[in-house]
């Protein structure tokens, strides 16, 4: 029997058993059609069930001679959309590991307490300048406005307060 009569005997007798000769006739070309696409032979064996399941629930759609390339351009669908399905997931596991916080030791910790203790020595102005910059993430150029300082002075400053920071920093640790 060919396909067409096949699948007109399933459509208008609704005669299941006749659907196990597609099935048997087009696995290995499913599976190979699968498997070159997301490369794992376990999922692959999942999409070519899924791809029959499809394609029996869409078989009144069938207009061709053969089925061949009909069931394998649903076996292709159905394998992208593996793949897209596992990178969407991928990219939210990704998403949310960035969204929790870090956790820090207690060494971390105690850095973290040394810069804020330094910071807190600095005079007004330095520690403002920090604060708009790193706290608040101003651009030089804004800090130079809100400050009546230039740009360039800014950057200067921010660069010896930093050195002073790291020098604070480790007096505090010894």
């Amino acid at each position: 029997m060919n396909d067409k009569e096949i699948v007109d005997r399933i459509l208008r007798h609704h005669d299941v058993n006749c659907y196990s000769l597609i099935v048997g006739r087009y696995t290995p070309m499913v599976l190979s059609k699968a498997l070159a696409i997301v490369k794992d032979r376990e999922l692959a064996g999942e999409i070519v069930q899924q791809t029959f399941v499809r394609a029996y629930d869409r078989l009144d759609t069938f207009r061709g001679e053969t089925l061949g390339p009909w069931i394998t351009a649903i076996a292709c669908r159905q394998a992208i959309n593996h793949l897209d399905e596992a990178r969407r997931r991928q990219t939210r596991q990704k998403e949310s590991a960035r969204q929790q916080p870090e956790e820090y030791d207690e060494e971390h910790e105690q850095l973290l307490q040394r810069l804020e203790h330094a910071i807190d020595e600095l005079p007004e102005k330095d520690r403002q300048i920090i604060q708009l910059h790193y706290y608040e993430k101003m651009k030089t150029e804004t800090i130079a406005a809100k400050t009546g300082l230039s740009q360039q002075n800014i950057l200067v400053k921010l660069h010896r307060i930093r050195l002073r920071l790291k020098e604070k920093i480790k007096t505090y640790g010894n």
